[in-house]
């Protein structure tokens, strides 16, 4: 590295530890355990996970679980660009250093894991029901969040945005669970 480089890759860290120190002072004076977004935003990670839990099909665990875990991968990655190049942005958190975990990890993932695992299980068109899935989250869901002072949108973002966002990464995780699976179909021969 060159000392010009080394200079601004410091400046780039130090910048980081300041945002972090920052979101840590945020956090205790706005999102902590005595806020009800805290306990909202909690009861949306723990719900799903325990609805999870109780309702997926053991026989189709891994497939359903994988297709889970593409889509939250794809939804954190997602939702940290959009937070670092300020489009939008979440004001309570249950951790001040991932924003939208409840989200990501749990509500988002499980609600589209049980529309896949009821698509398998009665044969229906994946596309239709993660289409409908979409506009739900994106009209429904998070104007809701919005409304409630737990989502905030900013510069050209708007719901329509949003929309298309969510049925995108359905369908990017639908295709990839779609991949890994003809390529252990392949192996199997």
């Amino acid at each position: 590295m060159t000392p010009k480089q080394e200079k601004f890759f410091q400046k780039l860290v130090s910048l980081q530890e300041e945002l972090a120190s920052q979101s840590m002072e945020y956090w205790n004076l706005y999102s902590h355990l005595g806020t009800w977004q805290f306990w909202t935003v909690t009861v949306l990670l723990v719900g799903p996970l325990i609805l999870v839990f109780l309702k997926i099909d053991r026989e189709h665990i891994f497939q359903i679980g994988f297709f889970g875990f593409a889509v939250h991968i794809l939804f954190a990655y997602v939702d940290a660009a959009g937070i670092r190049f300020g489009l939008w942005g979440y004001p309570y958190q249950l951790f001040p250093f991932i924003p939208s975990f409840s989200l990501d990890a749990a509500i988002i993932p499980v609600t589209i894991m049980l529309v896949y695992q009821w698509t398998l299980k009665n044969k229906k068109n994946y596309y239709l029901y993660a289409l409908l899935t979409a506009l739900g989250f994106g009209f429904g869901f998070k104007p809701l969040l919005v409304a409630h002072g737990l989502f905030e949108k900013y510069k050209w973002v708007n719901y329509i945005y949003i929309f298309f966002i969510y049925i995108i990464l359905f369908l990017l995780a639908y295709w990839l669970t779609q991949l890994f699976q003809w390529m252990h179909k392949k192996s199997e021969k």
